[in-house]
């Protein structure tokens, strides 16, 4: 259970909300006004391999956002991973040196305040459908495709988490309706950090586009081009690289029409650095259909609106509604 904040958290301040997202290789640390706008941004390295370095690196980004604010606020944090219900201890983080440790605590006792751990991509979700993408909508499905593939849901502009703590865990299921001629080779499929093989993790993160197309050409790791570099490639005409964004966007449709047939959400928010993709928002919707259960699609598939912000942001608003009702209702000023 996360305590209320402590008499040292300064509730007489206007209202303000601190966010933390922990990345794999940078730590951004970003207060917001009530009204959602920057009060101030900091970022640094994420150490790397070091836990220790990692948590006091927090530290020193949170007591400069301190001393910036003139008070001292709980801090939500997002971080690529989730908190066991059971243990406490951290779970499921492709930053594997975080997996196995007291993180939640380690930070509100090196902080001396209340501290609340979402994932990552539960964060993206919060932060879409509050004030991105997905405001208005009731069910919100937020996707990161990035260096992993992980997904969060808000319903009602809050995060869902089931009974488990791992709803929108989409990465690590398999790819679905997978296409048995072998030049797709989606069976078995890669193997997986997690353990298993053929997740939807290591077809539709960055690095798992990229090893398809290289696989397919045969070209060595030395010669591999980025993500980006291959999307390039693609609008300049490469017809290796238009077939490998086709087999992309063909595996990203079928496996969120499966979320669309468990979930049927009124918004898709994609995030990370494939969502920069726009192709992908023409692509993926007219090839969905094909497997969901209904005679019509009326899900919406958007860019996340807030970009690479909407971790940090989505992180801030965790403390939103317990803070708002304690706080008085004039905002600060963003800085000039």
């Amino acid at each position: 259970m996360i305590p209320n904040p402590p008499s040292n958290v300064d509730r007489s301040k206007p209202t303000a909300y601190l966010g933390l997202d922990l990345g794999g290789t940078k730590i951004e640390v970003a207060a917001l006004d009530g009204e959602g706008r920057f009060l101030l941004r900091e970022r640094c390295d994420t150490p790397q391999g070091d836990y220790a370095a990692t948590v006091e690196a927090i530290a020193a980004l949170v007591a400069a956002a301190d001393g910036q604010l003139g008070c001292r606020l709980p801090l939500g944090a997002a971080i690529p991973g989730s908190v066991s219900p059971v243990s406490g201890l951290i779970r499921n983080a492709n930053s594997t040196v975080l997996n196995g440790r007291p993180l939640l605590q380690d930070l509100q006792r090196r902080l001396d305040r209340p501290v609340r751990l979402h994932n990552d991509a539960n964060c993206l979700a919060i932060s879409e459908a509050i004030d991105g993408a997905g405001q208005g909508a009731r069910v919100v499905f937020a996707v990161i495709l990035g260096t992993g593939s992980g997904a969060g849901i808000a319903i009602d502009s809050a995060d869902w988490l089931g009974c488990n703590a791992v709803a929108g865990e989409w990465g690590h299921n398999p790819l679905p309706w997978p296409r048995l001629p072998s030049a797709w080779r989606e069976l078995p499929g890669p193997r997986c950090w997690c353990g298993l093989q053929g997740c939807i993790e290591t077809w539709l993160s960055g690095p798992g586009f990229v090893a398809d197309h290289f696989a397919r050409i045969g070209q060595t790791r030395g010669q591999q081009r980025s993500a980006k570099e291959l999307i390039a490639a693609m609008r300049a005409g490469d017809r290796a690289a238009r077939a490998s964004f086709i087999r992309y966007a063909d595996r990203l449709a079928r496996a969120l029409a499966q979320v669309i047939n468990l979930l049927d959400p009124d918004v898709i928010v994609l995030g990370g650095g494939m969502s920069n993709v726009a192709e992908l928002y023409d692509e993926v919707p007219r090839r969905w259909g094909a497997w969901v259960f209904s005679d019509t699609v009326r899900t919406r598939l958007l860019p996340a609106q807030h970009g690479d912000s909407s971790g940090v942001r989505g992180a801030a608003w965790l403390w939103r509604d317990q803070l708002r009702s304690a706080a008085p209702s004039s905002p600060p000023s963003p800085p000039a």
